[in-house]
This record gives C-alpha cells, sequence and structure tokens, in this order.
C-alpha cells in the first residue's frame, strides 16, 4: 500500500513538473494580463470601480449594432469556410501518400505569409480596377466595376481564406477515422452513395466540423486585421472598435469592458452551439 502511495505522489510530482513550463506562460501571457484588462474595465478614468462601461454598451445601440454585425460576418465566414472546406477534406480522406501531402501543402502553403501581404493582395484583386472587375468588364458582362471591397462582402472573402485551413483540417481528421469496412457494408445492403453519405460520413465527421466551426466561428470573432483592411471604415466589428478606444482615443476602461464582453459573447454562443448540438440527433457520435 505505501508503495503503491508512494509511486501515485512520484507520478503526480512528474505530471507536475511537465505541466509548469506551460502553466507559468499560460499565467503569465493569458490570466495575469487578462485580470489587468477586466480591472481596467470595472473602472472610470478616475480609477473609480463602475460597471458604467457594461451599462453603456448594453444601453448604447450602435454597440448592440456592432456585436450583432461581429456575430452575422462570423456565421457567414464559417458556413462559406464549411461549404469550400468539405468537398476538399473529402478528397484528402479518399487520396493517400504523396497526393494528401501536396494537397495538405498547397492548403496550409498561404498561410505561411503574413495576413496582412494576403489581405493587400485581396485589395488588389477585388477592387475597382481589380483583376476581377477587370475581367467582367472585358468580357462585357458588366458596365461598371463592382464593389468587392470596403463592405461585408470583403470581410467575408478576407476571413474566409484566412480560416478555411482550419475547417479543412479538422473536418479532414475524423473523415480520417472512418473505417472503409462501413462503406463496404452499406454497399452490400444496398445503399446508393448518398445515402452512405448521409448515415456514415456526415455523421461520423461531425466531431470534426464542430471542431472547425467553432474554431473559425471563434477566431472571425476575434478578427482585427482583415476587418480593418477589407472593411474599412464601413464595416466596423467589435474588435475594431476595441482597438479604436484604447489606441486612438485612449479610453482604456471602455476597451476593456468591450473586449471582456466580445471574450463573453463568443464563449456564450460557442457554448451554446455544442450543446445544441450534442444533445440532438448526433449525441451518440459524441458520446462514443
Amino acid at each position: 500500500m505505501a508503495s503503491s502511495t508512494a509511486k501515485s505522489q512520484g507520478s503526480l510530482r512528474t505530471a507536475l513538473l511537465l505541466l509548469a513550463p506551460g502553466l507559468i506562460v499560460l499565467l503569465g501571457a493569458f490570466l495575469i494580463p487578462m485580470l489587468y484588462i477586466f480591472l481596467q474595465s470595472v473602472q472610470d478614468e478616475q480609477q473609480r470601480l463602475t460597471l458604467h462601461n457594461y451599462a453603456l454598451f448594453v444601453q448604447d445601440p450602435y454597440y448592440l449594432q456592432v456585436l450583432w454585425r461581429t456575430i452575422r460576418l462570423s456565421v457567414y465566414t464559417v458556413i462559406v469556410t464549411l461549404v469550400l472546406a468539405y468537398p476538399v477534406a473529402m478528397f484528402m480522406a479518399k487520396t493517400t501518400g504523396k497526393l494528401r501531402g501536396i494537397v495538405t501543402f498547397l492548403i496550409i502553403s498561404p498561410h505561411l505569409i503574413s495576413v496582412v501581404i494576403r489581405n493587400f493582395g485581396w485589395v488588389v484583386i477585388l477592387g475597382e480596377k481589380g483583376w476581377i472587375n477587370a475581367t467582367l468588364i472585358k468580357l462585357g458582362l458588366i458596365d461598371k466595376p463592382l464593389r468587392l471591397l470596403y463592405n461585408e462582402l470583403g470581410v467575408v472573402i478576407g476571413l474566409t481564406d484566412s480560416f478555411v485551413v482550419y475547417m479543412v483540417l479538422s473536418i479532414a481528421t475524423s473523415l480520417y477515422a472512418i473505417d472503409a469496412s462501413l462503406y463496404k457494408a452499406a454497399g452490400i445492403l444496398g445503399a446508393s452513395r448518398l445515402k452512405s453519405f448521409l448515415t456514415i460520413t456526415l455523421p461520423l465527421s461531425l466531431p470534426g466540423m464542430i471542431a472547425g466551426i467553432t474554431l473559425v466561428f471563434s477566431l472571425s470573432m476575434s478578427a482585427f486585421v482583415t476587418p480593418a483592411l477589407m472593411g474599412g471604415t464601413s464595416v466596423k466589428v467589435l474588435p475594431v472598435i476595441a482597438y479604436e478606444k484604447i489606441m486612438a482615443t485612449l479610453n482604456w476602461p471602455l476597451g476593456a469592458a468591450l473586449s471582456f464582453l466580445l471574450l463573453a459573447s463568443t464563449y456564450a454562443l460557442v457554448a451554446l452551439f455544442t450543446r445544441i448540438i450534442e444533445t440532438k440527433r448526433y449525441k451518440e457520435v459524441f458520446s462514443s
């Protein structure tokens, strides 16, 4: 008994030693700064404790509109990335060896370039004199340039370009784990390809879809560079507003409150979505 207790205590100490570097980084780089920002959010400019900054957010329709726009653009991005990523993930799951590696490299390689450079590339492509408008006008399909930038469409395009890789890899990981014998059994029982997809592929890939949706939605909610560059002054989202309050107007308390409200909104929506999915038809997939 004593030897087993000593062994368990030794394993616990080893685990704590292994976790210590990560916990120290997490504490110093995340928890302490977040606590400092929270304290800033419940103070006024004279450093008196108050909830005025949070009350202002609720009472001012402008901030509520910005929050709704941020959520809406994030949902649009999730939908577009899901539609684009699922066929690519299925192709990756059906291939093996070098071809899968090539496809994976092609998906990841754009992210070796700074997001700022990629966004400026989209500005060149989507601008009034950009490649898309110039081609459409040359073909006689349009008379005047389309407005593809500095609106919600431009922001969604930029966010999709930035985050589609997370959706592809998340779904592909789930598809890799599906046993090929399930498809053979479905074929023997007379199931069509559509039926096999609806009853095998889709349910078993749902955990990867949920992981991808969670990642893309969270990253889109907190995105700053892409909305700032491709949305301009006409499409304000909450991270941009928080940045402006802190860096431009030096209103740290209000900017900190907006940051925490953004964090709380993102967490609440992700938790609600995950809870709804896991308690419905495919809850067995998550419990297995």
